[in-house]
Formats: structure tokens, C-alpha cells, sequence
């Protein structure tokens, strides 16, 4: 027995006052509503109804029962409705996961666009470069910079992620002009600690972590934004994603050097848990930054 079924059941005879009408209005058969109220009264141990040729009659436990019934139904009812409007309207607190360098220079404007046509959103915004583990972690989307491995989770490719090798003029002109990658390995190069060769084919040009090159001094970060700056200033070649150095590209601040040799472009992912049943809000956002940053993406326009 389905206990809501019969919870159900046992409330519409009750409204109703007949069996019959009651499996008219529930579309089911008068034998099976009769089951359901009896099935109903041995789970519970007490009698609800007290039956008659001409009418029933609630006995003092089936009233009590009557008016708790009605309130769990009404409650059920409630939270499905609001379920339902979750599901059709983008509603409720959003949890995302980004990278910090990216969030900081190109979310703002979009959650505030996003928020604008959505604004019953309320949004959660963790920065981390970390892998973050969205199910364990509570977040609703993550937005992964990379080539993304196969997973149970679910990714839609929002952008691609240009990286080139620039470095400022100054260098340059101080310490040459690389014309072939095998010539890295006598410059100074500043290194992102989270990008590996084996990501990344270029990198096998590049000086070994802890040589740095003819010039020494390397510099390593986690963070992006310090390395381009410190290409800016002329520390050395930076290789790097051009949505944080298409800025200083596009001013004359740094130059990009082997062009011939770009790596292969990275993707921007929304990655999420599940694509079945999937939240209003995270279906809204998702689409919302599918194709907001333009093709190519405005940070490419140099």
C-alpha cells in the first residue's frame, strides 16, 4: 500500500461521502478505493469509517485523521507547486566555482547582466585555481579552464582560451627575439605552477623548472595576472591565456613572440553534476554564458 495513495483516497470518499464518487473523481475503480481506506485502517490500527447502506460516517479516530490527512496532503501539495515553479523559473542561491584571474577580470559583468534578467538569483561566487570537487563542495557549477579528461560530470565548452608566449619590447630588444622554440631555453621565463608539459607540448622548449635559462632569476607563480604584469615590466617571456594579456597586447605592452608556434587553445567549461532534472538556475546560467563573451571572445580583439 502506498500510504499517500491511501491517505488520498481515504480523504476524497471522505469529501465525496461515497465510495463511488470518489473512484469517479480519483479514475479509479470503487473496489480499489474500498481496498485502499480498509488497507488504510489496519496499517493505522483503528476504524475511520463507519459504513452504511445509504452514507458513511467519520468515527471520532477517522475525523482527527481527516484533519491531519488534509494538512500533510495540502503541505505535499505546496512544496511540489514551489518544486515546480523552481523548475520553470530561475530562483534560489547559486553556487560557482572560477578561477580567480578570470572571475576578477570578466564575471562581474555577466553575473550583473545575469542577475538584471534573472533577478530572483542570488549568487554565490567561490574563487579558487584549485580543482574543486562540486558534488563534496556544494557548488552548482564550476567554470574549468583546461582540456578537460573524461568524468561522470557534465562540461559545455562557453569559450575557447587562446594562450600565447609574449614578453614586453624591452626584453626583447635587450635579449633578442626567439625565432625557433628550441631558442627558449636561453631566455628567462616566468612559469604558471599549475600548467604541465604534459598539458602542454611547448613546454619541452622551455627552461626546466629551478635552470632559468642564461639570464637566472626565475619566477614561478600560481597566479596569472603577477606573471603578465612582471612580463610587462620586462622579467621575461610569460606564456599565458590572452583573456589576461590581450590588454597589454593590444596597448603595445607586450608583444607576442613565436606566433607561428601557438599552442593549441584551451577551453572555457561550465561543468555541472547532472544534465537530468537539472535546476532551473543552473539551466538559465549555462545558457546565459553560452556565447556572452562573442566569437571570437572580445579579449582576442588585438
Amino acid at each position: 500500500m502506498d500510504r499517500l495513495d491511501a491517505m488520498r483516497t481515504f480523504v476524497t470518499v471522505v469529501a465525496e461521502g461515497s465510495f463511488t464518487r470518489a473512484a469517479e473523481r480519483l479514475a479509479l475503480s470503487p473496489q480499489l478505493v474500498s481496498k485502499y481506506v480498509s488497507q488504510l485502517e489496519e496499517h493505522l490500527g483503528v476504524r475511520l469509517l463507519n459504513r452504511t447502506t445509504r452514507r458513511l460516517h467519520l468515527t471520532e479516530a477517522g475525523a482527527a485523521y481527516r484533519q491531519r490527512a488534509e494538512q500533510v496532503l495540502a503541505e505535499i501539495d505546496d512544496m511540489e507547486s514551489e518544486l515546480g515553479e523552481l523548475q520553470g523559473q530561475a530562483r534560489g542561491r547559486l553556487r560557482i566555482s572560477a578561477p580567480v584571474s578570470f572571475a576578477i577580470r570578466h564575471l562581474a559583468p555577466l553575473i550583473n547582466d545575469f542577475q538584471r534578467a534573472h533577478p530572483a538569483v542570488d549568487i554565490d561566487l567561490q574563487l579558487n585555481d584549485r580543482k574543486v570537487d562540486i558534488v563534496e563542495e556544494g557548488f552548482d557549477i564550476a567554470l574549468r579552464i583546461g582540456r578537460l579528461k573524461s568524468s561522470s560530470l557534465i562540461a559545455r565548452r562557453i569559450a575557447p582560451v587562446r594562450l600565447v608566449l609574449c614578453a614586453s619590447p624591452g626584453y626583447l630588444a635587450a635579449h633578442g627575439t626567439p625565432e625557433h622554440p628550441r631558442e627558449l631555453a636561453g631566455h628567462r621565463f616566468l612559469r604558471y605552477r599549475y600548467m604541465e608539459e604534459s598539458q602542454e607540448p611547448l613546454l619541452k622548449w622551455l627552461p626546466r623548472s629551478g635552470g632559468g635559462g642564461r639570464t637566472g632569476g626565475e619566477l614561478t607563480s600560481n597566479n596569472g595576472d603577477v606573471l603578465v604584469e612582471a612580463a610587462v615590466g620586462g622579467a621575461g617571456i610569460a606564456l599565458q591565456p590572452t583573456f589576461l594579456c590581450g590588454d597589454a597586447i593590444r596597448q603595445g605592452r607586450l608583444a607576442i613572440v613565436l606566433p607561428e608556434h601557438e599552442p593549441e587553445s584551451l577551453g572555457l567549461y561550465a561543468v555541472y553534476a547532472h544534465r537530468q532534472l537539472l535546476a532551473s538556475k543552473v539551466r538559465h546560467f549555462v545558457d546565459f554564458l553560452e556565447g556572452y563573451f562573442g566569437d571570437p571572445p572580445y579579449w582576442d580583439r588585438f
